[in-house]
């Protein structure tokens, strides 16, 4: 391997190996033993896993494209087809995740908006479709890996994500709705890429929306988690698993691993009890701005018994920084690749209006 390709590499696994350096350094002050297998979640691995199978299934055979495709020709002015890919994302990510409702919907929308010869539009809309998928994902179970957690290790029901989550998701939209809203209603001047779009096979959509109906009835508990995982592997056709983002499942281990260690350190287990208990919201948000959600997710539901208020923290801390999600480095990747690109001026219009989140989600937090 080059070193263009050493250092692309790294760059696009800094999360996975930066988790995998440190729970390597908790092994030196926490030598493996036989607790190291109980460390690790496998209910969310397995159920993580068996969704990205089916989401892959979806994204092969045309379905998300479709629908926003479809979406986009009821909608002719600029302001509505913003508001169209921004409402799919927003609602996509509660279903299939924030990081693969982007991946399915952001090059489709440099597609769109290229063709308007709009370079601000463009980098506008990607920033609302970041936000929208952070803030919708958050409804959900199954929106994103840390609810996906956080919903199996404190064995919470729907009803209870849902009634954490509710309203700071719903002020979310507002807000979105609003900045949408500062577009200019006039009629869009490209004609999408015609030639792009493919047709939705439709026995394949069947086939991997009973494998999700499957994969959701190992959420709502009603099945067993290893069963459905076994029905899904083996109902999926055997390319996607290429489209699995193993380097998320290895975090996950590596995390597990640093955090299983950590909290066998007294030191650290005070340190972060007296910080943590009582202000599980702001330490959730704190953290995530600089360790992304998911690791904050797991790192505190060591210690501490509120899982509803550290939900409610996490999920506010997707927005803000650019690393609070990891989700939202995907779409600066795809953003930077266009040929109009202004990385700086993303980064602002980005943490301008992620800023504008923050703000929404403490307010939220106090009045409730």
């Amino acid at each position: 391997m080059g070193t263009t390709a050493m250092v692309k590499a790294i760059k696009e696994e800094a999360v996975l190996l930066s988790s995998a350096v440190l729970a390597l350094l908790s092994m030196v002050f926490v030598p493996p033993d036989r607790l190291y297998w109980t460390y690790i979640d496998w209910h969310t691995l397995g159920l993580l896993f068996a969704l990205m199978l089916v989401v892959a299934g979806f994204v092969e055979h045309n379905v998300l494209a479709s629908i926003a495709y479809a979406l986009l020709d009821l909608a002719k002015s600029r302001r509505g087809r913003v508001a169209a890919v921004v409402a799919l994302t927003f609602f996509t990510s509660m279903f299939i995740t924030n990081d693969v409702a982007l991946i399915t919907i952001v090059p489709l929308t440099i597609i769109i908006f290229s063709s308007d010869d709009e370079p601000k539009l463009l980098l506008y809309t990607i920033v609302l479709e970041t936000i929208a998928a952070n803030v919708g994902s958050a409804l959900t179970p199954i929106g994103n890996p840390q609810n996906l957690f956080l919903y199996t290790y404190y064995d919470l029901s729907i009803g209870d994500v849902f009634s954490a989550m509710v309203l700071y998701v719903g002020s979310g939209a507002l807000l979105l709705t609003l900045l949408v809203f500062l577009i200019p209603s006039c009629r869009s001047l490209g004609q999408e890429a015609t030639q792009q779009r493919k047709a939705v096979e439709m026995l394949a959509t069947v086939r991997y929306l009973l494998l999700f109906g499957v994969a959701l009835l190992a959420v709502l508990r009603l099945i067993q988690v290893l069963p459905a995982v076994v029905i899904v592997t083996l109902a999926s056709e055997k390319r996607l698993f290429k489209r699995i983002d193993y380097s998320l499942l290895l975090t996950f281990v590596a995390l597990f691993v640093l955090v299983g260690n950590l909290a066998r350190l007294a030191v650290f287990t005070a340190l972060i009890e007296q910080t943590l208990v009582g202000h599980e919201f702001s330490v959730g948000l704190g953290i995530s701005q600089v360790v992304s959600n998911v690791p904050a997710a797991l790192l505190l539901a060591q210690f501490t018994s509120n899982g509803r208020a550290l939900m409610q923290g996490v999920n506010a801390g997707g927005c803000g920084t650019l690393i609070a999600s990891m989700a939202s480095v995907i779409t600066l990747r795809f953003y930077v690749r266009t040929p109009s690109a202004r990385p700086l001026a993303y980064l602002f219009v980005f943490t301008a209006v992620n800023i504008l989140f923050i703000g929404l989600f403490i307010l939220v937090n106090i009045i409730t």
